[in-house]
């Protein structure tokens, strides 16, 4: 185990390592620059600007500024957000979106398990037709059209919640919401998948002819070995509801990372695309390395091999 988690981890770093590479190839790939987009900035000061930033020397004296920031964990400042560095922005919008990430990844559990569970158990049954024509309601609706519509019946029109902002502690609710019920499809589809799947096998079939109860056989047996796929889905699945849904932040105007993933890319903010590049692909290394644990957990059978 402890080889494996070395491994992984040895993995991991590479992989941020490429991402930083390839979002600084893009980036510079990308015409025009933050300062160079700015109206009215003189020579000299465009200069100094580049002097500063390390935009005068060679891209490769560049890319390897950006390791040794990320090796150091110093991490630069921000080029459209002066005076802010790419971890403080990081600290300032990451709270939020962990909030309304964490609960939404809730939610989506709490409502696509017992969704696939239930079409599960009884096949081509209503409950079974109703099941997957809800998840795939739920994997359908954009949250661009969702995320509104839930904003106008229960801020608007209940007034229930606020419709956007971010003042009070219930403003989580309808941003999670949107997002929680969108996975909980896909969620849904992979449990009832993978649950009748589990419960065709022959561990199941000797369950019963021993006596088992229905009940002991789904939730002792059957849903341990089922949830494995769900598992492994939620892996990329959490880091990227973490990090926050660009559309779902925009729709109830929350001050979370997704604001300035985009602001990153409209303003061609090289230090903070990469920063918040990297983050995100930290969380989705440590995502997977902590699913694969759990995997192997949940079921012996499996062999984390370095």
């Amino acid at each position: 185990m402890i080889r494996f988690i070395v491994s992984r981890v040895l993995q991991g770093i590479v992989v941020i390592f490429a991402v930083i590479t390839i979002t600084f190839a893009l980036s510079k790939m990308a015409p025009g620059g933050s300062v160079r987009t700015e109206r009215s900035i003189s020579k000299e000061a465009q200069k100094a600007q580049d002097e500063y930033y390390g935009r005068d020397k060679p891209w490769i004296v560049q890319l390897g500024l950006q390791f040794k920031h990320y090796a150091t964990l110093d991490l630069p400042e921000s080029e459209h957000y002066k005076g802010r560095g790419v971890d403080e922005i990081i600290a300032s919008g990451f709270p939020v979106s962990a909030t309304v990430g964490g609960a939404a990844l809730l939610i989506a559990l709490a409502i696509g398990v017992p969704l696939g569970a239930m079409a599960a158990l009884r096949p081509n049954s209503f409950e079974d037709r109703a099941s997957t024509l809800a998840a795939t309601i739920g994997i359908c609706a954009p949250s661009m059209v969702l995320g509104p519509l839930l904003a106008k019946l229960f801020g608007l029109n209940l007034r229930w919640f606020n419709a956007s902002g971010w003042f009070d502690t219930a403003d989580w609710v309808l941003p999670a919401f949107t997002l929680g019920i969108i996975y909980s499809g896909y969620i849904a589809r992979l449990t009832r998948g993978s649950l009748r799947e589990t419960l065709a096998q022959e561990f199941i079939r000797t369950a019963r002819a021993k006596g088992a109860g229905e009940t002991s056989v789904v939730f002792l047996h059957a849903l341990k070995l089922a949830s494995l796929p769900v598992i492994n889905f939620l892996g990329p699945a959490a880091a990227g509801l973490l990090t926050g849904s660009f559309i779902v932040e925009t729709v109830f105007q929350l001050p979370g990372l997704g604001q300035f993933f985009v602001s990153a890319a409209i303003n061609k903010d090289l230090p903070l695309a990469i920063g918040l590049s990297t983050f995100f692909a930290a969380l989705i290394v440590s995502f997977n390395l902590l699913v694969d644990i759990l995997q192997a957990i949940l079921n012996p059978r499996i062999r984390l091999h370095a």
